[in-house]
């Protein structure tokens, strides 16, 4: 892409009124706009971003057996009130109205009723489980307070997959197998070792849940780190009785600050048994099928990554969810320079190396500084100076380390990556520093 053909500009102040450093180096870098609060929407770059993290969230579900749907935001009534989760006393945070041919709908906060209701269609034997049915949508909550950006908003992105599984045994072995691939996952989007695993009170019929929280200054959650064993206690169930089942000891942890990204629990029977999804085994008796949930927020990690991985000049994104591999900017207008970058530009996008040309008649000052704000991985500046060497400069966004390289060597196969190592960044260094 071209910064010309781009609509969305960049702006050099904080929105007014948004106190949330992730949405407002977001908005001022043109990745997301505030509709009203803690609702976003998501333009071009913001939208790349967010896709390459539901991508790499989908492959790894796909890898364990997930099967994609999408079902309705609007839901009735009558199905809620099944499971008494409809009562506003009960869950408070309902987006709740009445249709104009009589009766309430509500936008979703989650769902385990449809989607349990829909599963009575194609289960009644055995031989039917078990399914891992999955999807990403936007979800609705009435939250009293919504000013930490991406991280909290009263429209978000989720990822929701449920199990329905013959009993607890086969229950648990997908489990298991969902924990390993939010484990990959967060790996996989650059974050994976500041994310921890982490017990939090159970589901309906099991002594834990599972959190996945992000160490952040900023985060609502107090957690206690062990990081030898790479786990952590959520603060809600640190305690004696606690630690003893689990076998740990207190002088082996410490508290930090945490954000929660996913989760995964138990849900039993719970939610069969109301809504009525019953299946008959080999014997021929009938069961209620043994669920799971588990949850995870595309949408809350594009907004802690941001809100993290940044400095005094804006983004950086981690390589695997940057818009753009290379930013590349062409310094003047000389005819020669124009030609160059545009040969150049064509033979990136050849190979497959994804580029946002600042080709924009401004002052270079103005690319630079763009070029650090969006946060794109690698930098790449043509110039009347480098040229007349037949060389380039490239700069990765994680140092001020200029290196003059030919296209030949930009280009090659994985040159970029043995130029640089990737972006470790310490939450606790990078917070103080912004």
């Amino acid at each position: 892409m071209k910064r010309t053909e781009l609509f969305t500009k960049t702006s050099k102040t904080a929105p007014t009124g948004e106190t949330a450093k992730n949405a407002q180096l977001l908005m001022r870098a043109g990745y997301i706009n505030k509709r009203m609060a803690g609702v976003y929407e998501y333009l071009p770059l913001g939208r790349i971003v967010l896709d390459k993290i539901i991508n790499i969230i989908r492959e790894e579900m796909n890898a364990i057996g997930g099967q994609e749907l999408a079902l309705t935001a609007l839901q009735p009534r009558e199905l809620w009130e099944k499971t008494d989760r409809w009562n506003s006393e009960k869950v408070d945070i309902w987006f709740k109205t009445e249709l104009s041919s009589g009766g309430e709908a509500g936008l979703a906060p989650t769902h385990e009723e449809p989607l349990t209701d829909l599963m009575k269609n194609f289960v009644s034997s055995y031989k039917d489980l078990p399914v891992y049915a999955y999807q990403f949508q936007i979800k609705f909550r009435n939250e009293l307070r919504a000013k930490s950006g991406l991280m909290r908003g009263r429209e978000f992105w989720m990822k929701d997959l449920y199990d329905f599984s013959r009993d607890e045994a086969e229950h648990n072995k997908f489990y298991d197998k969902v924990r390993g691939a939010y484990i990959q996952i967060f790996d996989r989007l650059g974050i994976g070792d500041i994310t921890f695993p982490t017990f939090a009170s159970g589901g309906i019929f099991a002594e834990f849940s599972e959190e996945f929280q992000m160490l952040s200054p900023v985060g609502e959650d107090n957690i206690y780190v062990h990081n030898a064993q790479k786990l952590a206690i959520n603060e809600e169930v640190w305690t004696d009785k606690s630690r003893g089942i689990l076998g740990v000891n207190k002088s082996d942890f410490h508290e930090e600050k945490a954000v929660e990204l996913g989760n995964i629990f138990h849900l039993g029977t719970k939610y069969a048994e109301a809504l009525g999804l019953y299946f008959t085994d080999e014997k021929g008796k009938r069961h209620a099928s043994y669920m799971g949930c588990y949850g995870m927020g595309p949408s809350r990690i594009m907004g802690a990554i941001a809100e993290h991985f940044a400095d005094e000049r804006g983004l950086i994104w981690p390589e695997n969810i940057a818009p753009f591999k290379i930013y590349l900017i062409n310094v003047g207008t000389d005819e020669n320079v124009v030609k160059f970058t545009t040969n150049l530009y064509n033979k990136l996008r050849e190979k497959g190396i994804e580029t946002l040309w600042d080709d924009r008649d401004v002052h270079p000052g103005e690319k630079f500084a763009d070029a650090d704000l969006l946060g794109i991985s690698h930098r790449v500046v043509v110039s009347p100076k480098t040229l007349s060497n037949d060389v380039i400069e490239y700069k990765p966004r994680t140092s001020d380390e200029v290196t003059l390289l030919t296209t030949d060597e930009l280009i090659k196969e994985n040159d970029l990556h043995l130029i640089t190592s990737r972006a470790k960044i310490s939450v606790h260094e990078n917070h103080q520093g912004a």
